[in-house]
């Protein structure tokens, strides 16, 4: 159980109570996110990458066929336990329970540590510098995200307005598309040398926007099981009534590179 008033206003959440959905709706980034890590020559033949905040294993599953070796960790046990499963069978993918500020390896041990929607939980003086001692001499840090665009998608923008309905502290609400905020603790190791943002449409049906939803912070990784239930049926009606079977909901992705010095 993670509680930060930097977040929710303190609200606890824990992720591994939303494991089972998220394992099944959150592994969504389309090609054009892949290839925006790749493009910088990244993730791939024979690098070795620490994936900070791995949650199911998102990253290391998709991108283990472009020849990088992946170590994920996660602060939450179930998160590990679903990112097992789905990467059975897959060579060169370990991972392990821990969070971003206790991980433990030899310094110089990775090449690239990569942080893709779990920067903002970060306790920012200490990773920082536990990066740079886990990093090689010129590894990088890249820092990804992808959020929904709620005042450029209808769709989006209902489905926000009836988590705050629910979870009225969630503070994920009201993304408009901007560079990634990188803190000024980062500059003494790192240098930041380079950024992108994109718009970008991501395919749903129903079902599969409501799961991806109920796997937010704020509804199943917060609220009482009751709640969730409430709200996931309240928000399938509002579904059936406002959008088709089959929809696009506009996103943005962004990426911030970091270079050890």
């Amino acid at each position: 159980m993670i509680a930060d008033q930097r977040i929710d206003d303190g609200t606890p959440f824990d992720w591994g109570r939303t494991s089972a959905d998220y394992a099944k709706y959150r592994d969504i980034y389309p090609p054009e996110f892949y290839r925006m890590i790749l493009d910088r020559g990244l993730c791939k033949d024979g690098q070795h990458i620490l994936d900070l905040g791995t949650g199911t294993g998102v990253l290391p599953r998709n991108m283990i066929r472009y020849g990088a070796t992946w170590v994920g960790i996660d602060i939450s046990a179930e998160q590990i336990t679903q990112a097992r499963c789905l990467s059975e069978g897959m060579s060169g993918i370990e991972y392990r329970v821990s969070s971003a500020e206790d991980v433990d390896f030899p310094n110089g041990s990775f090449d690239v540590a990569t942080a893709c929607q779990c920067f903002w939980y970060f306790n920012h003086e200490t990773v920082c510098h536990k990066l740079h001692d886990l990093l090689k001499p010129g590894g990088r840090f890249l820092v990804l995200v992808m959020e929904w665009l709620p005042f450029e998608n209808m769709i989006a923008g209902e489905s926000e307005r009836l988590v705050l309905k629910y979870s009225p502290h969630w503070s994920g609400a009201g993304e408009r598309m901007h560079p990634i905020e990188i803190p000024d603790c980062y500059r003494s190791g790192f240098e930041l040398i380079h950024h992108e943002e994109h718009k970008l449409n991501v395919p749903f049906t129903r079902e599969s926007w409501n799961g991806r939803m109920k796997a937010c912070r704020g509804i199943g990784a917060s609220l009482d099981p009751e709640q969730i239930i409430a709200w996931e049926h309240e928000h399938m009606a509002m579904l059936e009534r406002i959008a088709p079977k089959r929809f696009d909901i506009l996103h943005y992705a962004a990426m911030a590179e970091l270079k050890r010095i």
